[in-house]
């Protein structure tokens, strides 16, 4: 299961719904009953230029901070 983040420009509101990841595509709907879209999540939108992404080091080092919970083998 993964975690969809939607647009429903009727409501404007944004929201979140756990699915599937075979129904990534399928049409979704808001709580009040419009069409709503798929939007990109904000953690995975790149910001700044159009230069390579760059961590921000932690007090250990590297961009998890040295504790080994992500995988950028630091």
């Amino acid at each position: 299961m993964a975690i969809y983040e939607y647009y429903c420009p009727t409501c404007r509101s944004r929201f979140e719904q756990r699915r599937p990841m075979s129904q990534a595509a399928v049409a979704v709907r808001c709580e009040r009953g419009h069409a709503a879209e798929r939007t990109v999540s904000a953690f995975a939108a790149p910001r700044g230029g159009a230069g390579p992404m760059e961590f921000e080091a932690g007090p250990g080092g590297g961009c998890c901070g040295g504790g080994g919970g992500c995988a950028c083998s630091n």
